[in-house]
């Protein structure tokens, strides 16, 4: 890890999305899957959101992996996907050109799995590129639970910083008084963060007494069971 620690900002660093891919989620066993999606997808939109160079890479995709998740491609539909062959995303020249093109030595991943394509992502990006590697637990996902962990800590003991979507987001904020920001984040806090998002809406809508986030039919009031019959 650096010698000085430095939070991380929208302008120093970027993000790899590594092989969040259907074949590749099925055989995850360390976190739930459904929960995986939301949080690399939480990662997405903030990445969105801040301007953070995102690239996303795949392995393949026709023969064995399936296509990246849909809603990761909605976040960003015109970005290129860089399909590989190799495990290792850093084998790849298209891989290597775009972090380089994107021009920043902090580098954001969230990929499947955590002791494969991450691990030897992480260690190679390191060792032949310069990189420093923040590794999204939390948005990754292993074979297992011992796989994910001990790959986890394999590379913390290398130099890998170890963080979650949610503490990636709330690090690009930083201050609520970036009001430019502040909007967005709130809705991905309310629709990814879980009870988070729920007393967020909780106080928008009972505290502060804003409007709903969702236009919904009438609220119909109580009728106790027998009354609606015998007043019509």
């Amino acid at each position: 890890m650096p010698s000085k620690p430095e939070l991380l900002t929208p302008t120093n660093c970027q993000l790899i999305i590594i092989d969040q891919q259907p074949q590749m989620a099925f055989g995850v066993e360390s976190i739930n899957r459904q929960v995986l999606k939301n949080n690399v997808v939480a990662l997405a939109k903030s990445a969105k959101v801040f301007n953070v160079p995102t690239t996303i890479t795949t392995v393949e995709t026709d023969s064995f992996s399936g296509h990246t998740f849909p809603e990761i491609l909605a976040v960003f539909p015109d970005t290129p996907l860089l399909e590989r062959t190799s495990m290792n995303s850093w084998d790849d020249q298209k891989v290597r050109d775009a972090l380089a093109k994107n021009g920043q030595k902090k580098v954001v991943v969230a990929g499947l799995w955590t002791e494969v394509c991450n691990n030897m992502f992480a260690f190679s990006a390191m060792a032949e590129g310069d990189y420093e590697i923040y590794m999204v637990a939390d948005a990754s996902g292993g074979t297992t639970q011992e796989a994910h962990d001990y790959s986890m800590q394999r590379m913390v003991q290398a130099g890998v910083a170890p963080v979650t979507w949610q503490q990636v987001l709330l690090e690009w904020q930083r201050d609520w008084a970036h009001r430019g920001t502040y909007d967005a984040v709130m809705d991905i806090v309310r629709e990814h963060s879980g009870a988070y998002g729920m007393g967020a809406d909780y106080a928008y809508t009972m505290v502060h007494k804003a409007e709903e986030r969702v236009k919904h039919g009438p609220r119909l009031e109580p009728v106790a069971a027998g009354e609606a019959s015998a007043a019509e």
